[in-house]
């Protein structure tokens, strides 16, 4: 049983050059930020990532990150996926950037898994090596330090997560209890680049193991 990368795919994107006020206070967007750039994908964790690396590579900010309920196989239209994520920036140039990269991760960056050939059974174990502004304030830690960012369906979840806090000297910083808005659980681990990619392939390989036997006591 082989695991098989489960591309995702940015469906929609679009750049407000300059937003509206009524729309600014809505989203409370902060003064500073003049222009937005929106956009849809078929994986909110992917699209999450994605988000985080723009504010790595571009003056830009995370003004609104939010997962659609039951997933991309119950959209509301061709163009939802499972996510939309809005860029903010002092500019347009300056979010078509974040974009730009945002788009790029999406689609060719880190992905969910599958454990079979049917692609049933995903699991997301993704170590993010230096943070950007939006994942390090949603676990509390400062930009730059690493992440284990690790997601699968839920009993997968809860004994995954378990076996990557044992594996590696890391701790968990965020808990995604299930059901999440996607039906899924998991969480955000910190710790050295190591221990994060240890406590990764831990939680990927019980994933594997629960696969192959669900009702296994061991």
């Amino acid at each position: 049983m082989g695991d098989k990368r489960v591309p995702a795919f940015s469906l929609a994107s679009r750049v407000i050059p300059n937003v509206d006020d009524s729309l600014r206070e809505a989203l409370q967007v902060p003064a500073s930020i003049k222009s937005l750039a929106l956009v849809t994908s078929t994986s909110d964790d992917v699209g999450y990532t994605a988000l985080d690396e723009a504010t790595k590579m571009a003056a830009v900010e995370v003004i609104y990150a939010k997962s659609f309920y039951a997933g991309a196989a119950h959209a509301s239209g061709p163009l939802s996926g499972e996510f939309i994520g809005i860029l903010g920036g002092a500019t347009p140039s300056e979010v078509k950037s974040g974009l730009e990269v945002a788009i790029r991760m999406i689609n060719e960056g880190p992905a969910f898994y599958s454990v079979d050939e049917a692609r049933e059974q995903a699991y997301f174990a993704h170590t993010i090596s230096r943070t950007g502004t939006y994942l390090s304030k949603m676990a509390g830690i400062s930009p730059g330090e690493p992440l284990a960012y690790l997601i699968a369906p839920p009993l997968e979840a809860m004994v995954g997560l378990d076996a990557a806090l044992k594996a590696a000297d890391v701790r968990l910083c965020v808990f995604y209890g299930p059901p999440t808005e996607t039906n899924f659980g998991g969480g955000l681990l910190t710790g050295s680049q190591s221990s994060c990619a240890a406590a990764a392939e831990a939680f990927a390989a019980t994933i594997r193991k629960i696969a192959l036997a669900p009702h296994s006591s061991f």
